[in-house]
């Protein structure tokens, strides 16, 4: 495959966290995006006490709570599990002890004043998903799935010396380490860094030691 369909490996840990402009007590990091789909994933760390006033979603988001815990209208996302804003969910966000956050993001954000009947956010207890056995030593939790768009995210758990085959992407996907490492053809990916796969990626992935991993997908994997 070309050059430019290498998996790149984002070095999380190296990327400094910004203070937002106008936001007391919110800080983040621009980990990646891709303009043309409008797609994008952060960091988000809130103080204790720190919140985001009302807004709309132009378009949708999934997130990931690393440590702590937001609330919204909807209720609590605790550290380890998931939250989906769906196009034109209407809330604001608060953190009484403090979290961080990892979320993708399509569309815009925009200011509003009360939910009314617009979407709720959606919570996925991540503990309470099974995991399923996919190929020898990787099991996955599908935590969340559009159809329509052939989108979905889902945890994958490499036992130590586990390997996915040789494999093509048909589509981009974004890939968390939670814990412990795996590697490819670019190199290994760390615990709390990031890799993306973009569309025509051709590689094998394998962890030495075993690794939980949060993939996001768009589009489909075919094995070559």
């Amino acid at each position: 495959m070309a050059e430019s369909a290498a998996s790149r490996i984002i070095a999380v840990t190296d990327i400094e966290w910004k203070r937002h402009e106008t936001l007391a007590g919110i800080r983040q990091k621009a980990l990646w995006s891709d303009p043309a789909t409008e797609r994008r994933a952060m960091l988000t760390r809130f103080e204790p006490g720190a919140s985001l006033p009302t807004h709309r979603h132009a378009g949708d988001e999934i997130l990931y709570v690393i440590e702590g815990a937001i609330a919204d209208e909807s209720g609590t996302v605790s550290a380890g599990n998931m939250s989906y804003r769906p196009n034109g969910c209407v809330h604001n966000v608060s953190s009484k002890n403090g979290a961080t956050v990892l979320a993708v993001v399509t569309g815009g954000i925009e200011p509003a004043k009360e939910p009314g009947s617009a979407p709720r956010s959606q919570t996925f207890a991540v503990s309470e998903v099974p995991w399923r056995d996919t190929l020898p030593g990787v099991r996955q939790k599908l935590i969340w799935e559009d159809k329509a768009g052939n989108r979905r995210a889902a945890l994958a758990l490499f036992e130590p010396g586990a390997a996915l085959p040789r494999h093509r992407h048909a589509g981009e996907e974004l890939v968390y380490i939670v814990e412990g490492s795996h590697a490819d053809e670019s190199g290994e990916v760390a615990t709390g860094n990031m890799s993306i796969r973009p569309n025509g990626c051709t590689h094998n992935v394998k962890s030495r030691n075993g690794a939980i991993s949060l993939n996001f997908l768009w589009g489909g994997i075919e094995m070559v």
